[in-house]
């Protein structure tokens, strides 16, 4: 273990121990506390507030609802999503897309699994902005732009002209698509930042601990972390401010 690892400060999430809803039409798991599931050692980390692993039903979704004064970000994994809302967009977000919208003073919007005859799976994470009352905003590109392999790619940062889409917050995403026995190597951009790795797909070691599809890991007081797959693996790793909210 390098040193930089050697006194990181961890949690671990259990795919098995997340919150879950079941309605019918959709099938949610939540890592923080979310609508009826209420954990008070799960309420955020840091500036990441939700991270839910949705499956909407065919020609299924969640009707016009609104939004403020939060930095929402959807990934789908399968399917397509149909997206309309108040700024007038009305999108399609696809596989290997990223959607951003800045809630700001507040929005109103819609998501549907386009398709009738299979389910769409998507992530919906919410980050807690770092100014208040912005004004709303929406943002979508495709990820394959930047993906390479066995190394982390950044799809989400702070600034307006860095790579991926950008929020209202000093937070990094990135993606990791790792074949069995590599390592990808993650040198964190903030002081007083931690960093949630969540495994998409695959199984890997971080440390001492091996986490396995959809476990989820925090940890803070480390500059950088190390990761190795020992399946090949998907990850998404989140940087935040552990002090926001």
């Amino acid at each position: 273990m390098e040193k930089e690892e050697a006194h990181m400060r961890t949690l671990i999430h259990r795919s098995d121990t997340r919150g879950y809803a079941q309605h019918g039409w959709l099938e949610s798991y939540h890592t923080f506390s979310f609508a009826s599931y209420y954990d008070p050692q799960r309420i955020q980390f840091g500036a990441l507030r939700v991270l839910n692993d949705d499956t909407v039903a065919a020609g299924q979704g969640f009707g016009k609802h609104p939004h403020k004064n939060m930095e929402i970000i959807s990934i789908p994994l399968e399917g397509d999503l149909a997206h309309q809302d108040s700024m007038g967009n009305v999108k399609i977000i696809k596989e290997g897309e990223l959607q951003v919208m800045s809630a700001g003073r507040g929005i109103y919007h819609s998501e549907y699994n386009r398709h009738d005859d299979r389910p769409v799976k998507f992530l919906q994470i919410w980050v807690i902005p770092d100014k208040q009352n912005v004004a709303p905003r929406y943002d979508q590109i495709s990820l394959n732009q930047w993906a390479v392999p066995d190394r982390f790619y950044q799809i989400v940062s702070p600034y307006k002209h860095d790579q991926g889409v950008w929020i209202h917050q000093q937070a990094w995403f990135s993606l990791a698509d790792l074949h069995a026995g590599k390592q990808a190597r993650y040198s964190l951009k903030g002081a007083a930042h931690g960093v949630y790795l969540f495994v998409l797909e695959g199984q890997v070691n971080v440390g001492d601990e091996t986490l396995y599809r959809r476990d989820g890991l925090g940890t803070w007081d480390v500059d950088k972390i190390m990761v190795e797959a020992t399946k090949t693996s998907r990850l998404l790793l989140i940087e935040v401010p552990l002090s926001a909210g």
